[in-house]
């Protein structure tokens, strides 16, 4: 079977893991705080604070940015369900603007339609969490114009992009965004296990944000000939979303390594690219930014075919052991979500989108016969 994503690991990987066990600190120590110092060099970003994924890292950029009941946060539908779960977590209401059908991140024309009705309704969104879909960037620039027209926050989930750029800048700097977060899941460009990062520019963001992820507790430093037996005391209702010592040598290491499977990545895009250059019914995400790369966390086609519907292409290709994915069913089309009242035709297309959809596997280490292999498959199909 070829899997649709799998992580990469070596030796040095492993030494640093063990160095980490063998170490005074398991939990929150030293090899997290240079973790969160190497992300930093890497994305040019003031401040990083480490967290247990990136589920976290959403709740607690929410959070810190004030969102509450009754504020409004706007999304991208395709994408993770973590990207809106955090609004609601904080009591506010999520709504969703549709994709574009090229490049498959947020829609700016549509946006700005949104933003226009929203203004007239008075229901502006406080953030706007923009998903930088299968690794590549959406378009910042004209984002965070409108975001000063029309007063909101921008959040940029970059679950996929940690490495990937935009105008020449990493995705991380925060140039045009108050908070970008990363995933360390193992199938993300690199892994901790289980792990995630919040990056800002602003000092006090970032101080509340490093006080959230541990229960809200301040730690004093104990004065001379003090009576008291405790230096510490909760500020905050916080959570235990800390990142540990042994997570954070495995990102280390693996940080190492983020040009080449950027590369790598590349690569096999191009290949895939080259090899399904000739059929007609297959179309696949688009950049059309100058000076912006992606990293390619997915490979994603859209498939329209006579021969095959989607549901049987996925069934051919499981059964040829071809591990396909599909990323994502629209967020509100969830169960949970259309529980909140929220139906079909919300975004059209997104919806469209969904029924044409798989991700290819695409991961450092998968060999060009096995591309090969998959493009004949997709190939023979249409």
């Amino acid at each position: 079977m070829i899997q649709y994503a799998k992580q990469f690991i070596d030796k040095s990987d492993i030494n640093s893991v063990i160095a980490a066990l063998k170490s005074e600190f398991l939990t929150q120590g030293p090899r997290v705080k240079s973790f969160e110092d190497q992300i930093k060099k890497f994305t040019s970003s003031k401040y990083a604070i480490a967290v247990n994924s990136a589920t976290s890292a959403l709740h607690l950029s929410c959070m810190a940015l004030g969102i509450k009941k009754g504020d409004n946060v706007w999304t991208s539908p395709i994408t993770f369900v973590a990207s809106a779960n955090c609004a609601l977590y904080c009591g506010a209401n999520i709504d969703f603007v549709d994709i574009d059908p090229y490049n498959f991140n947020i829609n700016i024309d549509e946006l700005k339609k949104k933003l226009a009705v929203a203004k007239k309704n008075k229901v502006l969104p406080k953030v706007l969490i923009v998903v930088h879909f299968a690794g590549l960037p959406c378009e910042m620039k004209l984002i965070k114009k409108l975001s000063l027209e029309y007063k909101f926050k921008i959040i940029e989930d970059a679950s996929h992009a940690i490495g990937a750029s935009y105008l020449n800048g990493k995705i991380g700097s925060n140039k045009y965004s108050d908070i970008t977060i990363f995933s360390f899941h193992p199938v993300k460009i690199i892994t901790t296990g289980e792990g995630g990062m919040v990056l800002t520019n602003n000092k006090k963001t970032a101080s509340l944000i490093e006080n959230l992820r541990s229960h809200g507790i301040v730690r004093n430093k104990p004065k001379k000939n003090a009576s008291k037996l405790f230096f510490y005391s909760q500020i905050n209702l916080g959570f235990n979303y800390r990142m540990t010592d042994i997570q954070a040598a495995l990102g280390i290491s693996q940080l190492r390594k983020i040009n080449s499977f950027i590369k790598e990545r590349n690569k096999l895009a191009r290949n895939y690219k080259k090899l399904l250059s000739k059929n007609s019914c297959i179309s696949y995400q688009k950049n059309s930014l100058k000076n912006t790369v992606s990293s390619y966390h997915l490979f994603v086609i859209r498939l329209r075919s006579k021969k095959y519907s989607q549901v049987q292409a996925f069934n051919f290709m499981k059964k040829s052991r071809i591990n396909v994915n599909l990323h994502y069913i629209p967020v509100y089309l969830h169960p949970y979500y259309k529980n909140l009242g929220f139906k079909s035709g919300l975004c059209p297309e997104a919806e469209q989108y969904f029924k044409e959809t798989m991700t290819l596997p695409l991961y450092p280490g998968l060999k060009y016969s096995d591309q090969l292999k998959i493009s004949q498959l997709l190939n023979s199909i249409c």
